[in-house]
């Protein structure tokens, strides 16, 4: 089917039990930005909205309202950074807010940590690599080992899957098959 008009994902919102604490551990982790606060007239909760760019009023709202036994439905929250070491300091940043289930995993496309936050939905930070390999993918990331040994063993391990191109020629496959 052509669509004539593609939406572009740009927030999500989450229930939260303590908002509060929520909106620390967000700020302090990804340095987002409490940009507005209040009750909402629809939803009768307490909003916080988020946001890391002042392009975007909102890249996170969090809203009250989850039930103290009520377990995460969130997959994930996925935030993207453009280094490695930008991996290791969120890891880091996040440990110290209380972040629980620290793991790394290798996509071939993408580095990515993740971790329960501190009421146990999951969060990826990753950073995307120039590589193509199918997916789901994943295989063990240590981020304790050299950037240069982290991007060798990438390679390698991509140039090893035989459906492996350079992601540039996977979103040139993209754009051609758009609307199939």
């Amino acid at each position: 089917m052509q669509l004539d008009c593609v939406p572009q994902l740009s927030h999500f919102g989450i229930y939260v039990r303590d908002i509060d604490a929520m909106t620390r551990f967000y700020t302090e982790v990804f340095g987002l930005r409490l940009t507005d606060q209040g009750e909402g007239r629809n939803f009768k909760v307490k909003l916080h909205f988020l946001s890391g760019s002042p392009e975007q009023h909102h890249q996170l709202v969090l809203a009250s309202g989850r039930a103290a036994d009520a377990p995460s439905t969130v997959m994930q929250l996925s935030f993207k950074v453009a280094e490695i070491d930008h991996l290791r300091q969120v890891r880091a940043r996040a440990l110290a807010a209380g972040a629980t289930q620290m793991r790394g995993m290798n996509h071939g496309n993408a580095l990515s940590i993740y971790f329960s936050d501190i009421e146990g939905n999951t969060v990826e930070v990753y950073l995307d690599t120039p590589w193509y390999v199918p997916q789901p993918h994943g295989d063990p990331l240590d981020l304790d080992k050299s950037d240069q040994q982290l991007w060798e063993e990438t390679e390698a391990a991509c140039r090893a899957d035989p459906a492996f191109r350079p992601v540039d020629d996977w979103k040139k496959g993209f754009h051609s098959n758009a609307g199939t």
